[in-house]
């Protein structure tokens, strides 16, 4: 599974190093300069790990982990030229798992990332949904019907894996919006209900009575799923 891993630091250089360095151990990363894009960076990608500067362009980074702790709970990396302790504890009682002071070494900040990942990813967590006609592969991205590849744009994808994540469990319009839009559109269920149908079509699914993505009115979405192993 790669593990995917998004910076938000407006200090280009360093987001180079980091990125050079993270791909170098086999992390997935993208790389976001302020606050804003840096929010949308992490609804779009779903990272395992968030790394954040405090320094940031358009918003403080404590306004940013303010934010993310309101719709997610990637564990975050706080990465700053702040080195009191106020600025320490304020971050990690927002909900950081970490902070790290400017300057420091690589090979200090690679082994925080590896605690981190260690400590929060569960490695035995379902990635594979097989009911012997739809297979959803989440580590590998891949989605297949009867055997013939599913293509899926990025938003289709991340609405499936996000409901494959908790198959047969119902996610709510505004958990689905504010984790794969962010949370400016959680109020944007037409984004929701466009990529649903899309999703429909391209697995077969009879939109008045669908098979796969079930609607819960006025709720959410379900993916329902059988194990072909269990019958």
């Amino acid at each position: 599974m790669s593990i995917k891993i998004v910076i938000i630091d407006d200090e280009a250089p360093i987001r180079r190093m980091l990125s050079i360095a993270l791909k170098s151990e086999g992390y997935n990363v993208a790389e976001a300069g302020d606050g804003e894009s840096g929010l949308a960076a992490v609804a779009r990608h779903q990272p395992e790990l968030v790394v954040l500067d405090l320094g940031l362009p358009d918003m403080d980074g404590h306004e940013v982990l303010n934010d993310l702790r309101t719709w997610s709970k990637v564990p975050v990396i706080v990465l700053s030229v702040r080195s009191n302790d106020r600025e320490k504890v304020r971050a990690l009682d927002t909900g950081a798992q970490d902070y790290v002071t400017k300057p420091f070494s690589v090979e200090e900040f690679l082994a925080r990332v590896r605690a981190n990942v260690r400590d929060h990813i569960k490695p035995d967590a379902p990635v594979i949904l097989d009911d012997g006609k739809l297979c959803i592969d989440l580590g590998k991205r891949w989605v297949t019907m009867s055997g013939n590849k599913v293509d899926l744009t990025p938003k289709e994808y991340a609405v499936l894996s996000r409901l494959a994540q908790s198959p047969n469990c119902v996610i709510t319009q505004t958990q689905l919006l504010q984790e794969i839009w962010g949370p400016a559109h959680k109020d944007n269920s037409h984004y929701l209900r466009i990529i649903v149908s899309h999703l429909r079509q391209k697995l077969g699914d009879d939109p008045a009575e669908p098979y796969y993505i079930r609607t819960e009115a006025g709720v959410g979405y379900r993916l329902m799923y059988q194990d072909a192993r269990t019958g």
